[in-house]
Protein backbone atom coordinates (compact mmCIF):
# COMPACT_ATOMS: atom_id res chain seq x y z
CA UNK A 1 0.00 0.00 0.00
CA UNK A 2 1.31 3.42 -0.67
CA UNK A 3 1.38 6.48 1.20
CA UNK A 4 -1.35 7.75 -1.24
CA UNK A 5 -3.38 4.47 -0.74
CA UNK A 6 -2.79 4.96 3.45
CA UNK A 7 -3.48 8.78 3.17
CA UNK A 8 -7.10 8.42 1.54
CA UNK A 9 -7.84 5.53 3.25
CA UNK A 10 -7.44 6.99 6.83
CA UNK A 11 -8.69 10.43 6.12
CA UNK A 12 -9.51 13.00 8.43
CA UNK A 13 -13.06 12.30 9.26
CA UNK A 14 -12.49 8.62 9.66
CA UNK A 15 -9.56 9.25 12.13
CA UNK A 16 -11.82 12.16 14.00
CA UNK A 17 -14.84 9.13 13.71
CA UNK A 18 -12.50 6.81 15.22
CA UNK A 19 -10.99 9.65 18.11
CA UNK A 20 -15.36 10.05 19.42
CA UNK A 21 -16.32 6.90 19.78
CA UNK A 22 -19.98 6.63 21.39
CA UNK A 23 -21.54 4.42 23.78
CA UNK A 24 -18.78 3.18 25.82
CA UNK A 25 -19.63 3.06 28.84
CA UNK A 26 -20.88 -0.34 30.36
CA UNK A 27 -24.42 -1.08 30.77
CA UNK A 28 -25.52 -2.11 34.28
CA UNK A 29 -27.82 -4.76 33.54
CA UNK A 30 -27.73 -5.85 29.65
CA UNK A 31 -30.01 -8.85 27.93
CA UNK A 32 -27.69 -9.44 25.30
CA UNK A 33 -24.18 -9.51 24.24
CA UNK A 34 -21.43 -10.60 21.86
CA UNK A 35 -18.04 -10.30 20.92
CA UNK A 36 -17.07 -10.63 17.03
CA UNK A 37 -13.22 -11.20 15.62
CA UNK A 38 -11.99 -9.87 12.80
CA UNK A 39 -9.69 -12.86 11.88
CA UNK A 40 -7.37 -11.61 9.52
CA UNK A 41 -6.28 -8.48 11.78
CA UNK A 42 -7.25 -9.75 15.06
CA UNK A 43 -9.68 -6.57 15.57
CA UNK A 44 -12.40 -6.92 18.35
CA UNK A 45 -15.71 -5.77 19.06
CA UNK A 46 -17.66 -6.91 22.15
CA UNK A 47 -21.27 -5.25 22.14
CA UNK A 48 -23.48 -4.91 25.26
CA UNK A 49 -27.61 -3.75 24.84
CA UNK A 50 -30.88 -3.81 26.32
CA UNK A 51 -33.89 -5.08 24.16
CA UNK A 52 -37.31 -4.42 24.93
CA UNK A 53 -38.46 -7.19 22.38
CA UNK A 54 -38.72 -4.59 19.36
CA UNK A 55 -36.06 -2.47 19.46
CA UNK A 56 -32.96 -2.01 21.31
CA UNK A 57 -33.12 0.66 24.05
CA UNK A 58 -29.71 0.39 25.28
CA UNK A 59 -26.14 -0.30 23.68
CA UNK A 60 -22.20 -0.41 25.26
CA UNK A 61 -19.49 -1.44 22.82
CA UNK A 62 -15.61 -2.17 23.29
CA UNK A 63 -13.51 -1.59 20.45
CA UNK A 64 -10.47 -2.71 19.81
CA UNK A 65 -10.10 -2.04 16.14
CA UNK A 66 -7.85 -0.10 13.77
CA UNK A 67 -9.02 3.06 12.56
CA UNK A 68 -11.57 1.48 10.11
CA UNK A 69 -12.98 -0.67 12.66
CA UNK A 70 -13.21 2.30 15.04
CA UNK A 71 -14.81 4.64 12.61
CA UNK A 72 -17.36 1.93 11.65
CA UNK A 73 -18.57 1.35 15.60
CA UNK A 74 -18.60 5.02 16.18
CA UNK A 75 -21.05 5.50 13.03
CA UNK A 76 -23.11 2.54 14.21
CA UNK A 77 -22.95 3.80 17.61
CA UNK A 78 -24.47 7.12 17.10
CA UNK A 79 -27.49 5.55 15.35
CA UNK A 80 -28.04 1.90 17.14
CA UNK A 81 -30.65 3.51 20.18
CA UNK A 82 -33.96 2.80 18.73
CA UNK A 83 -33.13 0.16 15.91
CA UNK A 84 -35.28 -2.79 15.27
CA UNK A 85 -33.23 -6.50 14.77
CA UNK A 86 -34.37 -6.17 11.04
CA UNK A 87 -33.05 -2.79 10.63
CA UNK A 88 -29.96 -4.08 12.38
CA UNK A 89 -29.65 -7.10 10.05
CA UNK A 90 -30.44 -4.96 6.80
CA UNK A 91 -27.84 -3.00 7.84
CA UNK A 92 -25.05 -5.89 7.77
CA UNK A 93 -25.93 -6.86 4.33
CA UNK A 94 -25.85 -3.23 3.18
CA UNK A 95 -22.88 -2.56 4.60
CA UNK A 96 -21.42 -5.06 2.95
CA UNK A 97 -22.82 -5.03 -0.43
CA UNK A 98 -21.38 -1.17 0.12
CA UNK A 99 -17.70 -2.30 0.30
CA UNK A 100 -18.06 -4.58 -2.25
CA UNK A 101 -19.33 -1.20 -4.91
CA UNK A 102 -23.16 -1.00 -3.70
CA UNK A 103 -24.86 2.49 -2.80
CA UNK A 104 -24.79 3.78 0.93
CA UNK A 105 -26.54 2.26 3.84
CA UNK A 106 -29.44 4.96 3.75
CA UNK A 107 -30.34 7.09 6.76
CA UNK A 108 -29.53 6.86 10.02
CA UNK A 109 -26.66 5.11 8.44
CA UNK A 110 -25.29 7.07 5.24
CA UNK A 111 -22.47 8.55 7.26
CA UNK A 112 -21.11 5.13 6.31
CA UNK A 113 -20.03 7.03 2.87
CA UNK A 114 -17.07 8.00 4.60
CA UNK A 115 -15.52 4.57 4.59
CA UNK A 116 -15.94 3.98 0.89
CA UNK A 117 -12.53 4.38 0.66
CA UNK A 118 -11.97 1.00 1.90
CA UNK A 119 -13.49 -0.52 -0.94
CA UNK A 120 -10.91 -1.43 -2.48
CA UNK A 121 -8.87 -2.94 0.62
CA UNK A 122 -11.01 -6.38 0.97
CA UNK A 123 -8.93 -7.47 4.00
CA UNK A 124 -10.16 -4.50 5.93
CA UNK A 125 -14.07 -5.34 5.67
CA UNK A 126 -14.34 -7.53 8.27
CA UNK A 127 -13.10 -5.13 10.55
CA UNK A 128 -15.84 -2.40 9.24
CA UNK A 129 -18.55 -5.31 9.66
CA UNK A 130 -17.49 -5.65 13.41
CA UNK A 131 -19.98 -3.45 15.29
CA UNK A 132 -22.98 -4.55 13.45
CA UNK A 133 -22.51 -7.76 13.32
CA UNK A 134 -21.74 -8.21 16.86
CA UNK A 135 -24.83 -5.99 17.78
CA UNK A 136 -26.56 -8.73 14.51
CA UNK A 137 -25.26 -11.74 16.68
CA UNK A 138 -26.23 -10.66 20.24
CA UNK A 139 -30.07 -10.44 19.49
CA UNK A 140 -29.51 -13.79 17.93
CA UNK A 141 -28.44 -15.17 21.07
CA UNK A 142 -25.06 -16.28 19.97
Amino acid sequence: MSDTDLFKLYSQRILALAADMPLTEPLAAPSHSATKRAPLCGSTVSVALTFDGEKITGYSQQVHACALGQASAAIFGAAVIGRTPAEIAALCDTLAAMLKGAPVPAAPFAEYEVLTAARDYPNRHASILLAPEATRAALRGN
